[in-house]
């Protein structure tokens, strides 16, 4: 039993969940928080929720957002150093999340550095539009290449939602799954909410993220954490954030 529900205070506890393995949080790279003092902040507010370990995943997007390790790691490093300053008890790392696109394939195929976190995951996305050309046989070359592919936010993508045997073929080619906690609340909508929850209750989710970008995810997140509704949908789920401290 998580220690909020046996708890009579009111105050959210997510230190079950351990390591938040998706957010936006690395300051001026991508569309998630831009300045220094806000990405501090923020840490300081996902620690008092009880996160111990936050891996920052920027966007790696061929002509949207063209970073890479040579602009991530370096803006990682002075997070760390400023946090090492302040004394602020969090670890974090940095990984990216990858658009699966022609040029993530071509990156894929010649070997290229990629960001990877814990036991050689690599976070993917798609656009929201229309599934990516590319996913089935990414998977199998991230595969092939010793990686685990995780994709990110799967109940977000809707033209999923009326084909759900979708993602088990996903989950047979070997395919973790990462969804976002606002999802479960309903941030993104009843339907989004009642996929991630389907998700859930098949147990064929290995991973819950933040997804933090901006003021209004952390405020959401921060109310939706004082709702016991939360703890009872990821009780029996399984997740293996905490696999990653």
């Amino acid at each position: 039993m998580f220690s909020f529900l046996s708890s009579s205070k009111s105050s959210p506890d997510l230190s079950f969940i351990g390591a938040d393995m998706h957010s936006h949080l690395l300051p001026g790279i991508d569309d998630g928080l831009q300045k220094m003092e806000d990405t501090i902040s923020f840490i300081k507010q996902l620690h008092t929720l009880g996160y111990q370990k936050l891996i920052c995943t920027p966007h790696i997007f061929a002509g949207v957002h063209p970073n890479s390790p040579e602009t991530i790691l370096p803006v990682l490093a002075s997070v760390r150093e400023k946090l090492q300053q302040l004394e602020i008890p969090v670890s974090i790392e940095a990984a990216a999340e990858y658009m699966i696109d022609h040029e993530f394939e071509q990156a894929v195929q010649r070997g290229d550095q990629l960001l990877t976190f814990g036991d050689n995951y690599i976070l993917i996305e798609m656009s929201y539009m229309a599934a990516s050309p590319y996913l089935q046989k990414v998977i199998f070359e991230l595969k092939l290449a010793g990686l685990q592919p995780i994709l990110a936010h799967p109940e977000r993508y809707s033209f999923y939602h009326p084909q759900f045997q979708q993602y088990q073929e996903l989950k047979d080619r070997g395919c973790l799954f990462q969804i976002n906690m606002l999802s479960l609340c309903g941030y993104y909508g009843k339907q989004v909410k009642n996929v991630a929850k389907k998700l859930l209750k098949n147990k064929m989710v290995e991973f819950v993220g933040t997804d933090m970008h901006h003021q209004n995810h952390l405020h959401v997140l921060q109310q939706f954490a004082k709702d016991k509704k939360l703890y009872g949908f990821l009780e029996n789920a399984g997740l293996l954030n905490s696999t990653l401290l």
